[in-house]
């Protein structure tokens, strides 16, 4: 039986004010899941993250890691394993350089000078920023800073990647460049969590969904069983993606035949209204 990597258990949080941010949170957590987390502004998601990192500590509740329950003496293997990328660069980057921000890290695990230099060059290279090393990183260009962020986490080498609104503020090239270095990640193996109001994308990209409302989670399943539930939606007032809308109007107006397999992209409804058209040809060259 394969273990989960990570498992919480009842985790809640409150930052004070009386209202509690996360209410009995669970859920398990496997190597290579690409999840995304749902929910409208104030369900959780960001405190959710933060106690997941170990950057919050929850009130209540476990955290067990590759087995391991977490505390106070050991949550520095937590913050060394799983990485995340904060929706806005600035708040992330602190050093004047490139070089010194992503060898940052590393630096901070007290491991060896070559060590860190080999994982910095390793990053920057990734995130094809290698030219990039000298520059001041608040300079760069919204885009830029974001591989920036991530080239960070890559450098501590974490087995779980969690990135909090990746996309916002992305123009489209940066979000397709975006896209593509997720590829690299789940190539390797990587644990990915991603929340995101951009539900086009949450459908295309996650094999898994987790949806907040109001500190709990309300739903946990696949994204087409998830997005088809209107009563989910409702209560994290969410909709529907648009590709799946679209799907769901050519099946009721007998334009396409309900298939088990739904688009997930452009490419896979047109691959779809192919197949279809030439299946009608066929029928009247039969005829």
């Amino acid at each position: 039986m394969i273990e989960p990597i990570l498992r919480i258990r009842d985790m809640e949080y409150s930052y004070g004010n009386g209202e509690m941010a996360l209410k009995q949170v669970s859920l398990d957590i496997y190597k290579g899941e690409k999840i995304a987390v749902i929910g409208s502004n104030g369900a959780g998601k960001s405190t959710f993250f933060l106690t997941t990192n170990g950057v919050l500590s929850p009130q209540r509740g476990e955290i067990i890691y590759n087995g391991q329950e977490i505390n106070k003496k050991n949550i520095k293997e937590l913050r060394k394993n799983i990485g995340i990328v904060f929706q806005d660069a600035d708040n992330q980057i602190i050093a004047s350089t490139v070089l010194a921000e992503v060898g940052f890290g590393p630096m901070n695990l007290k491991l060896h000078k070559d060590e860190v230099m080999d994982r910095v060059d390793e990053a920057l290279s990734y995130m094809n920023l290698s030219s990039f090393k000298a520059r001041p990183p608040h300079y760069l260009s919204g885009g830029e800073k974001k591989r920036v962020t991530i080239a960070d986490i890559i450098a501590m080498k974490p087995e779980i990647i969690i990135f909090d609104e990746p996309l916002a503020s992305l123009d489209p090239y940066n979000a397709d460049m975006l896209e593509e270095i997720l590829e690299k990640l789940e190539s390797e193996q990587k644990t990915l969590l991603i929340s995101t109001h951009d539900i086009d994308f949450a459908y295309r990209w996650a094999e898994r969904l987790i949806v907040f409302a109001n500190g709990r989670i309300i739903a946990d399943g696949a994204p087409i069983e998830i997005f088809q539930n209107r009563e989910i939606l409702r209560q994290a007032n969410l909709k529907q993606p648009a590709l799946l809308e679209i799907y769901e109007s050519l099946v009721e107006n007998r334009i396409l035949e309900q298939d088990d397999i739904y688009p997930k992209n452009v490419r896979d409804l047109k691959k779809l209204l192919s197949n279809r058209g030439t299946e009608e040809k066929h029928e009247k060259q039969t005829d």
